[in-house]
């Protein structure tokens, strides 16, 4: 997933909304926390991805001590 902050994503919307819609995973980020996702409407994803993805989240709550799926949720980081 290629991240780029909210300045740079309101220049370059229209390209961000095309390369998502073609199925590419574009996060904004704010102040260089993620903020919102651009996803294609009709997402063709692999189960590979999603659990890829789950990995991912779990690596980092190993890393951050205290770090719960309850707030990461809650916090829109999943």
């Amino acid at each position: 997933m290629r991240t780029l902050g909210l300045f740079e994503a309101k220049q370059k919307l229209s390209e961000l909304v095309e390369r998502a819609g073609r199925g590419e995973r574009i996060g904004i980020t704010r102040r260089g926390k993620l903020t919102a996702l651009i996803v294609s409407a009709h997402p063709e994803v692999s189960l590979e991805e999603v659990f890829r993805d789950i990995e991912g989240v779990r690596g980092r709550a190993r890393r951050d001590k205290g770090v719960t799926a309850k707030r990461l949720i809650e916090e829109g980081r999943v």
